[in-house]
């Protein structure tokens, strides 16, 4: 399992946090480096980039489930929060397409 993610924070309930408006925006503050981390924010933070770029390869399985579920859950209820996370982890837009096409494919409607 050496060549997979920390299954530490794997049991965090994204939901709460995705719900909660003053979380959500502490961690994407946290993700973005405008602001602190906590323990559970650098975790993410520090995987991200690799994690987008080769398609969560080294994700568990919890953490795929939770990054379709986060990234979803952005693009239909925080448009703005996801368009700022793509600007900044894929400025050349590479990978937002296929993210964005799979929510279409789920039904998520896309405001352009």
């Amino acid at each position: 399992a050496d060549d997979k993610y920390t299954d530490k924070y794997d049991k965090i309930n994204l939901q709460e946090i995705l719900e909660n408006k003053r979380l959500l925006e502490s961690c994407m503050d946290c993700v973005l480096g405008k602001g602190k981390c906590t323990p559970e924010g650098k975790e993410p933070k520090d995987h991200l980039q690799e994690a987008l770029e080769t398609g969560c390869e080294k994700c568990t399985e919890a953490q795929e489930k939770g990054a379709e579920t986060s990234i979803d859950y952005l693009i239909k209820n925080e448009l703005e929060i996801w368009k700022e996370l793509t600007a900044h982890f894929d400025p050349d837009g590479k990978w937002r397409k296929k993210y964005e096409d799979r929510a279409k494919a789920k039904g998520i409607v896309i405001p352009e």
